[in-house]
């Protein structure tokens, strides 16, 4: 699958200091040597990421520019579960403000976090018989393409690595039965 699209983003500057969405906070530890070490974690909201098949059982993707890797990528549907809201909320409103898709069914399937570094809980889900109901209503800041993809395509272009939450997505097809864990 091709990433190639009209959205073009040009970076304008660039600061040090952060822009609201993570933070960075120093944390220091005392080891059971007695020594103390320094430690950079990163702090940031509750996200979720959307392994999402139509009702003809197509995947669902969105193509939008991602400023980490400077390029348009094919995500999954997507992003932040506001405060006090149930993840599988967050995880159909993504869905639709993105793609215009509502889910038949939707359940979280995987939790983990972003990495050793980072207190950012990141969540798997997996909808199922999706039917387009709406246009996407993305944020002010989202410009994005939903696509829809043959099972085959979608599930290689996962297993490609060329989108940002993988290792979530590998979580959404083993729950739905279109990946087998090798154990």
């Amino acid at each position: 699958m091709t990433e190639e699209s009209n959205v073009k983003w040009t970076l304008k500057s660039e600061r040090p200091e952060p822009a609201g969405y993570l933070t960075v906070r120093c944390r220091t530890y005392v080891q059971p040597d007695g020594r103390e070490s320094d430690w950079d974690i990163l702090v940031g909201p509750r996200t979720v990421a959307v392994v999402a098949l139509t009702e003809d059982g197509q995947g669902i993707l969105v193509r939008q520019y991602r400023p980490g890797p400077g390029t348009v990528l094919a995500e999954l549907p997507g992003g932040l579960v506001a405060d006090g809201e149930e993840v599988a909320a967050g995880a159909a409103r993504e869905l639709l403000e993105e793609t215009g898709y509502e889910a038949g069914s939707l359940q979280v399937v995987a939790t983990t976090y972003l990495a050793s570094f980072a207190t950012h809980v990141r969540y798997a889900a997996l909808a199922r018989e999706c039917r387009k109901v709406a246009d996407p209503t993305p944020d002010a800041e989202e410009f994005l393409e939903p696509v829809t993809l043959p099972r085959d395509q979608y599930v290689a272009h996962i297993l490609s690595g060329r989108l940002t939450d993988m290792d979530l997505g590998l979580a959404g097809l083993v729950a739905a039965g279109l990946l087998k864990p090798a154990v």
